[in-house]
């Protein structure tokens, strides 16, 4: 039991790091293209 507690610790540290350095590297900055990215069309044919 003791080796699970670590372990799940151990993954939701990585998590957080994960999170943190998304964050930092402004990953979640836009948040208004993804909204409408769906209303364009991005296969032009000329």
């Amino acid at each position: 039991m003791p080796l699970l507690v670590i372990c799940s610790i151990l993954v939701a540290g990585g998590f957080l790091l994960a999170f943190l350095v998304a964050t930092r590297r402004g990953q979640y900055d836009d948040l208004g293209t993804p909204a409408v990215r769906m209303l364009f069309d991005d296969n032009e044919e000329n």
